[in-house]
């Protein structure tokens, strides 16, 4: 079952890598970022499993990883707000 989440994280990974390169839209990166990170979210929480049990290391560094992502696209997305409307203003101004 664990190859399965594997194969999933490296899907996941892979549709983000083309996402970011392909568009130029930056609310779209932005997205594709996070999709990004939860494949590798993904793969830290598939890795932790081993014969001798869970590992909580892994676990930690994603719910750390997770509020970092949060806060991390919380400021993207305010300074894609403010690029957007200065783009708009200066084409009023012209």
């Amino acid at each position: 079952m664990s190859q399965f989440y594997a194969v999933l994280a490296a899907l996941l990974c892979g549709m983000a890598l083309i996402g970011l390169f392909q568009t130029e839209d930056l609310l779209r990166r932005i997205l594709a970022l996070n999709v990004l990170a939860s494949a590798v979210f993904l793969l830290l929480v598939t890795v932790a499993r081993s014969a001798e049990g869970i590992d909580p290391v892994p676990h930690v560094m994603v719910l750390t990883g997770i509020v970092v992502a949060v806060s991390t696209t919380a400021a993207a997305l305010a300074l894609v707000i403010r690029a957007d409307e200065a783009r708009r203003r200066r084409g009023e101004e012209s």
